[in-house]
């Protein structure tokens, strides 16, 4: 667990200073967010934080090769975590061009393909699950490259859309890794396997570079991530679940922390849970398809009504509404690990009282303590209602539901 904590804390540290370095890097390229109508920053903002993200994912790769434990794991341990890392290198690559030229939806749906196409070659996909029983369900190399496929590309474009408020994707990728993070851990000691793991270990990079970032990140944000760190963020989170099915036999993952047999449920996590945090932005695109058809509008016209622009509206500060948001990321992310983990009706008791507490304070905290003008220095209170700031170009969730060709930023 020590040799973890380092590999979180160099991840975090190196991205916090290079974040000053990707800043000035956008400043002098001209990749920078300029203000729109309907956002909140008055000034514009630069992307590439990708840079500095990537940055702290390749320092703490290197530096977990030297720790004495993680050092003498199994040479798969780091192959797989390199592939991934060059993976990330390379689908960041792609962000920075599309953050300085914007390139079209077509061209950066390629290079994301291209990166999915590098982790199946290098093995990352998935293979088998275990049913309860022990019993292997194998799928033949095609299957498992189509799935692979489907769930990293969706990850990688759903981190892209989630970007709609400074710090939003940033904490909810960040919540989801400390919860992947605590499953892979927790089921290694639970079933006596080894604890050196790449889930385990890009997991807590992940963690490290997001905590990182969100101090430049955080509203008012000095700095964006862009598509070259939602594109990262969201291959090395299902990369890192993924990994969790190639490593981890029937044996290593038949009983939960109890002691009790595990369900499907530990086998199938690596699936659900890059799918699982898609769940609020895909309610807001089915929802904003809904609204708009109903309306006789376009189902690709931008407007102000997405999730965020209505807790704005509901009387939320802009900082408020991203803590609202990742409660509600933690609540999925860590209700599903502890139910994976667990059994009994204590876990659903205690996953139902979350959803209450997370819940009252959506919807009542508005009512009962309303927003202080300090909680957000560069608003006022009239410009609150329906005003977000800009997304980079092809990351806004505005761009995320426009039709390709429609107008520049757009994302598969």
């Amino acid at each position: 667990m020590r040799e973890y904590l380092v590999v979180f804390l160099v991840a975090a540290s190196v991205t916090y200073l290079l974040t000053v370095v990707a800043r000035e890097i956008a400043l002098r390229t001209g990749a920078v967010a300029a203000v729109r109508d309907r956002d909140v920053h008055a000034e514009p903002i630069p992307y590439l934080g990708g840079i500095a993200m990537l940055g702290g994912l390749v320092a703490a790769y290197l530096v977990a090769r030297e720790l004495p434990f993680l050092a003498t794991s199994q040479t798969f341990v780091f192959e797989d975590a390199g592939a991934v890392v060059v993976a990330g290198a390379l689908i960041c690559g792609v962000g920075v061009l599309d953050d300085i030229f914007d390139l079209d939806a077509l061209t950066k749906f390629g290079g994301q393909v291209l990166a999915v196409g590098l982790l199946i070659y290098s093995g990352i996909q998935f293979r088998f699950f275990y049913q309860p029983d022990g019993v292997q369900f194998s799928l033949d190399p095609g299957q498992g490259a189509l799935l692979t496929a489907f769930i990293v590309l969706t990850s990688v474009n759903a981190v892209n859309f989630v970007d709609g408020l400074d710090g939003l994707a940033a904490g909810v990728v960040g919540i989801t890794a400390i919860a992947l993070f605590v499953f892979c851990y927790q089921l290694s000691v639970s079933n006596g396997a080894t604890r050196a793991t790449t889930g385990a270990l890009l997991s807590a990079a992940l963690a490290g570079i997001c905590v990182g970032f969100l101090v430049h990140n955080f509203h008012p944000a000095r700095l964006f991530m862009g598509d070259s760190g939602s594109m990262l963020l969201g291959l090395v989170l299902s990369a890192s679940a993924i990994s969790v099915t190639t490593q981890f036999s029937s044996d290593d993952v038949a009983f939960g922390a109890d002691g009790t047999r595990a369900s499907l449920l530990p086998m199938l996590l690596p699936v659900a849970l890059p799918i699982l945090i898609l769940i609020v932005p895909l309610a807001d695109l089915v929802l904003a398809v809904v609204r708009r058809t109903r309306a006789g509008r376009s189902p690709f016209a931008p407007d102000k009504q997405h999730l965020h622009h209505r807790l704005l509206e509901i009387g939320h500060s802009h900082r408020r509404a991203v803590l609202i948001m990742w409660a509600w990321a933690g609540l999925i992310a860590f209700g599903t690990v502890y139910a994976s983990l667990q059994t009994g009706t204590v876990v659903y008791a205690t996953i139902a009282a979350a959803f209450a507490v997370t819940l009252g304070l959506t919807f009542v905290l508005p009512v009962v303590r309303a927003p202080r003008l300090l909680d957000d220095t560069t608003e006022r209170p009239e410009d609150v209602p329906g005003e977000v700031r800009a997304e980079p170009a092809g990351s806004a969730s505005e761009s995320a539901v426009e039709a390709p060709g429609a107008a520049p930023g757009q994302t598969l």
